[in-house]
């Protein structure tokens, strides 16, 4: 049975003319209703910016792979992890990405309403994205592609379902 993404505010940021400094940027809320709105998204899930497995491979691999995403009526493909949105911004800058949305879940609100979010103490993060992938078509979630072993404190990482190869195929086969 399909459902519907979850209703939350994404604290984003915007430039803003009127801050001084390094940092010229203001908050931008923006509902997720209208972030999915009359859009086929392709959103990935992971535990954290600037963190090995989601530097050297999460994020590259759908950045790479956009254009078929694309060519596949994929609308916009978003990168979503439980950062602020200056994390997000910053690691979007340091990943070189240029065409997937950076989604901050700042509070991690999103993640805990699609049943995602873990505790990772082991690791020093606090509480954060499970790794997973989905496609939502106009806020409706169509599939979902949860990595195995979900649970809080994992002592793995793994990455074998949710990348951008594997959202790719199950695309073409639809």
């Amino acid at each position: 049975m399909s459902r519907q993404v979850p209703e939350v505010t994404f604290m984003t940021r915007v430039r803003d003319e009127g801050v001084d400094g390094e940092n010229p940027y203001r908050w931008q809320p923006l509902s997720s209703g209208d972030l999915f709105k009359d859009k086929n998204i392709v959103l990935f899930a992971l535990p954290g910016a600037f963190t090995p497995t989601c530097s050297s491979t999460h994020l590259p691999g759908y950045e790479a792979k956009f254009q078929e995403l694309k060519d596949q009526g994929v609308d916009e493909v978003w990168c979503l992890s439980v950062n602020d949105a200056f994390v997000m911004h910053h690691w979007g800058i340091s990943q070189k990405s240029e065409n997937v949305r950076l989604l901050p879940d700042g509070s991690g609100e999103f993640s805990r309403q699609m049943g995602m979010l873990v505790n990772k103490d082991n690791v020093g993060f606090g509480d954060r994205s499970w790794r997973y992938s989905m496609y939502v078509e106009n806020g409706e979630i169509v599939k979902v592609f949860s990595e195995e072993g979900q649970e809080d404190n994992c002592p793995t990482d793994p990455f074998e379902v949710s990348d951008a190869d594997t959202m790719l195929n199950w695309l073409k086969s639809r």
